[in-house]
This record gives C-alpha cells, structure tokens and sequence, in this order.
C-alpha cells in the first residue's frame, strides 16, 4: 500500500502572516498542558520557532 503524500512541509509564500510571535506562544502553551515544562526564556522561544519553521515550510 502507498503512503499518502505528505502535507508538510510547504512551500513558504512571499510573506506569511500566519507564522506569528502569537502562534508559537500558542504551541508554547500546547506543549505545557499536555505535561511539558513551559518555556524558560528568550532563547526556548527561538528554538521552537526555528523548530515549527523547519517543519512548516520547504528549503529551496
């Protein structure tokens, strides 16, 4: 059987306003909820937003 064709990671559109500050709170507070310790910092905040961009969006 075929695997599905995967959804992610897409292609990055000129500006995307949906890549936001707000949506890695949001993912920030995902993580928390289910038993993860919350972020501790600056630094945290930028790693899971390079994460959630590495995952998100093609490298051309």
């Amino acid at each position: 059987m075929a695997e599905p064709a995967r959804a992610y990671p897409i292609t990055p559109e000129a500006s995307d306003t949906r890549f936001t500050f707000g949506l890695v709170l949001d993912v920030a507070a995902v993580l928390t909820a289910h038993g993860y310790p919350p972020l501790a910092g600056g630094a945290d905040h930028v790693d899971l937003q390079q994460a959630l961009f590495s995952f998100l969006y093609r490298k051309d």
